[in-house]
């Protein structure tokens, strides 16, 4: 098949499901992985004839968006900070929102000399890994309740030629920290119930609910257990990071200011959102 007949195809099937310029984008990163071809080789090379195993794949990843499959997770792999993750549906995927929590605990780190770092909840790794390839003086933790998340996020490690030292458990019923650490950072479960229908299909269908949601009832049940561990295992100067739900930025200030952490700040991300909470212990 001729690369300008699978376009055609990618359009036809996928019209009605997403939006046009969302399809265009699809098709432009599955042939750039694929294939190898930017979007200006397809419109410079349109007889481009694809071999049978590439039409293969092709049409499988196009089956499995039909269905609502994340890209992320047909390609196996995803970019965080320029650095590439391997992905399936036992983690998150990687979020933009992520990236900015991840980018300021560097920013506010990047002169510090020898410091541990403990990231909560680490699914794919991403946060961990990216803090150990960019503060080469942090030893880094991380811990997750999952086996299959902290085998990825173990391969992740590999993949990115970073020492991260992963710990699995359940953060809910832990009692104390294996050390003190200069930073905690976590992105835990804050999606309420309530606010499901608000979300994608192919977020609903796909990614584990175990790292997404947490009860109407008891929104805050990670920050409030993680709040008392941080108030217990942070260093003298230690920082507490957060992502945090966007409807509870107050919320989620007013717990963690209540146990005694100060300088609490709430940031917005950049759709304008609370996103982001920090705070230290003096």
């Amino acid at each position: 098949m001729l690369i300008k007949e699978f376009k055609t195809q990618f359009f036809s099937q996928l019209k009605g499901l997403y939006p046009q310029t969302e399809i265009q984008s699809f098709f432009n990163i599955i042939v750039e992985f694929k294939l190898k071809l930017t979007r200006i080789d397809v419109a410079l090379q349109p007889n481009f004839e694809i071999s049978e195993n590439d039409l293969t794949f092709l049409n499988n990843a196009l089956t499995e968006l039909s269905k609502s499959t994340p890209i992320q997770y047909i390609l196996g792999e995803t970019e965080f900070l320029d650095l590439v993750f391997k992905t399936n549906n036992n983690v998150l995927i990687p979020r933009p929102e992520t990236e900015e929590l991840v980018q300021s605990i560097i920013d506010d780190h990047k002169d510090s000399g020898e410091i541990k770092i403990l990231d909560i909840g680490t699914g794919s790794g991403c946060i961990a890994i990216s803090l150990a390839k960019n503060l080469p003086n942090a030893k880094v933790y991380a811990l997750d309740i999952s086996k299959e998340a902290l085998k990825m996020a173990k391969q992740n490690a590999i993949l990115n030629n970073t020492s991260v030292e992963f710990i699995e458990t359940d953060i809910l019923n832990l009692e104390k920290l294996p050390d003190n650490f200069d930073i905690i950072v976590s992105n835990p479960p804050y999606v309420r119930e309530v606010e499901k229908e608000q979300m994608e299909k192919n977020v609903l269908d796909n990614e584990p609910h175990i790292a997404l949601f947490v009860t109407n009832e008891n929104p805050l049940l990670f920050y409030n257990k993680i709040g008392d561990l941080a108030k217990k295992h942070l260093t003298s100067k230690g920082t507490l990071y957060f992502e945090i739900n966007q409807y509870l930025g107050k919320e989620t200030a007013e717990l963690i200011s209540n146990k005694g952490l100060k300088n609490v700040q709430l940031k917005k991300d950049i759709f304008g959102e609370d996103r982001m909470l920090k705070a230290t212990v003096i």
